[in-house]
């Protein structure tokens, strides 16, 4: 291993957990960076790994809230029906996820121009919807009616297409549906937990014969390097939100999706 494989990995995990919950697709951005840096990792797994660094800042930063609902669990309704809701929006991305799996890993992450394409639609879904959301209905992210949940979960699997991102579907599915801006951040938030930990667990086993020691030291520097940069996202995303709406991450997709055409045509 050399000391620039693990400078990569540790810029590549800072942009994993910077990238992870806001609307523009981390997966999109490491694999472009990658691309680019010509970093390798045996089957994508150091790009599927490290996310679960950055979704364990969201235990971090709403562990008391988390505590109170397992504490409430044995006698409080809404409580259970959090858990309930959280997974039943697990199940499509849990069921689809497995069975395209291979697809997704050796095609559509191996297809930079496709990622780049994405970002772009993504970013200009983003600044339309900044405009036209309809008024919302649901302002508790702890309390939506089960089948809401669902419905949100089916937006989820947009982001098996790299570009389209995770947190940007649910977050567009969930606006479209009547929730309020900073609810369905926070929605987003709490079904990356089940989500990514599914895929960390998924890619892990597919790949445990195909990992070197090497492969496992990097895998760490990028884990660690993303959960203290989504902990700073996760701290101030809402309240950015709140005043700024999403119409700014959808100009940085477009921005970033035609650089990546441009870095493809020069230097493919």
């Amino acid at each position: 291993m050399t000391l620039g494989a693990m400078l990569e990995a540790l810029v590549l995990g800072l942009v994993e957990g910077l990238t992870e919950f806001i609307p523009v697709s981390s997966t999109a951005h490491i694999l472009l960076l990658g691309h680019f840096l010509r970093f390798e990792s045996a089957g994508h797994t150091f790009e599927v790994l490290i996310q679960l660094g950055a979704v364990l800042a969201i235990l971090t930063v709403y562990f008391q809230r988390f505590l109170k609902v397992a504490q409430q669990l044995p006698t409080n309704p809404g409580a259970r029906r959090f858990v309930i809701g959280i997974l039943v929006a697990f199940l499509p991305a849990a069921v689809i996820g497995a069975a395209a799996h291979g697809f997704i890993k050796s095609v559509l992450f191996e297809t930079p121009a496709l990622i780049c394409v994405t970002l772009i639609l993504g970013g200009i879904v983003l600044l339309f919807i900044d405009k036209v959301v309809p008024e919302p209905r649901y302002n508790n992210a702890m309390g939506l009616p089960l089948l809401l949940a669902l419905k949100i979960g089916f937006f989820q699997c947009l982001a098996m297409i790299p570009g389209m991102s995770r947190s940007g579907s649910t977050i567009v599915g969930a606006m479209l549906m009547g929730v309020d801006k900073r609810a369905a951040a926070e929605f987003s938030f709490f079904l990356a937990l089940p989500t990514m930990a599914g895929a960390f667990a998924y890619d892990l086993f597919k790949n445990r014969n195909n990992l070197s020691f090497d492969d496992g030291l990097l895998i760490v520097i990028g884990f660690i390097a993303a959960f203290c940069a989504a902990v700073l996202v996760v701290r101030t995303l809402l309240d950015f939100v709140a005043k700024h709406g999403y119409a700014p991450f959808g100009w940085w997709r477009i921005i970033v999706g035609v650089a990546g055409l441009i870095g493809l045509a020069l230097v493919g």
